[in-house]
């Protein structure tokens, strides 16, 4: 009645009986599964096959993976590093068509730490970021340009009560699922401003104009 080893194995898996068909029609439904089996492994390497990219959608900061650090030359013996611990915003990304892009940030400048409490204070008061008066740093995107293998981004950053346009290199990092089964985006960025631009030149030359920015964020799709 059988005529392959494939065909008694067909007769022994499926659930309904086949003593009935002939064997022409086992042949059928083998040739059948087959194609069935060897698609349905296919679409399986292609899924496994493709890169982890960020999807075409909007995504909110996570703060908790979310660090943005500054450092500034003290008298030039040395330089000071400090953090903000709160910002917040979102962004809009797609890796395919990265120019159609948007993102925008907000930093609480009463979050600033450098690890030494009289300092933090000095740097809320009127001297530096004026926490009281100037709650905020914002910034948004106004375009996003390719820049070799990584971007830019251009936009309007606001400190210190003063906007002005500035361009941020963006580094995209990767893509993917995290521990809890949420679709999560990263990047990083390093940008060099001058805070004397912003209105903030007190004890200037001995605390330094020039302020390294170091970012990486990561973004929960919505």
């Amino acid at each position: 009645m059988f005529h392959s080893v494939h065909q008694l194995l067909i007769y022994q898996t499926l659930a309904w009986p086949l003593k009935d068909f002939a064997p022409k029609d086992l042949m059928n439904l083998q040739k059948n599964i087959f194609q069935i089996l060897v698609f349905s492994l296919c679409a399986i390497c292609s899924v496994l096959a493709s890169p982890l990219t960020c999807h075409a959608a909007d995504y909110d900061l996570d703060n908790s993976h979310t660090s943005l650090i500054f450092g500034v030359s003290h008298f030039g013996y040395s330089f000071t590093y400090g953090r903000f611990n709160t910002v917040s915003g979102g962004f809009s990304f797609d890796k395919e068509n990265p120019t159609d892009s948007n993102f925008k940030f907000e930093i609480q400048t009463s979050s600033v730490d450098t690890n030494d409490a009289k300092r933090d204070d000095h740097l809320r008061g009127p001297d530096f970021f004026d926490a009281k008066q100037f709650p905020k740093i914002t910034f948004e995107s106004t375009s996003v340009r390719e820049a070799g293998e990584d971007l830019e981004m251009v936009g309007n950053m606001t400190m210190h009560g003063v906007t002005k346009e500035i361009t941020i290199p963006l580094k995209y990092l990767g893509a993917g699922k995290g521990p809890y089964g949420k679709y999560r985006c990263g990047f990083s960025a390093q940008v060099m401003l001058q805070r004397g631009e912003f209105g903030m030149k007190a004890m200037a030359p001995m605390i330094g104009d020039d302020v390294s920015i170091t970012f990486s964020f990561e973004g929960l799709q919505k």
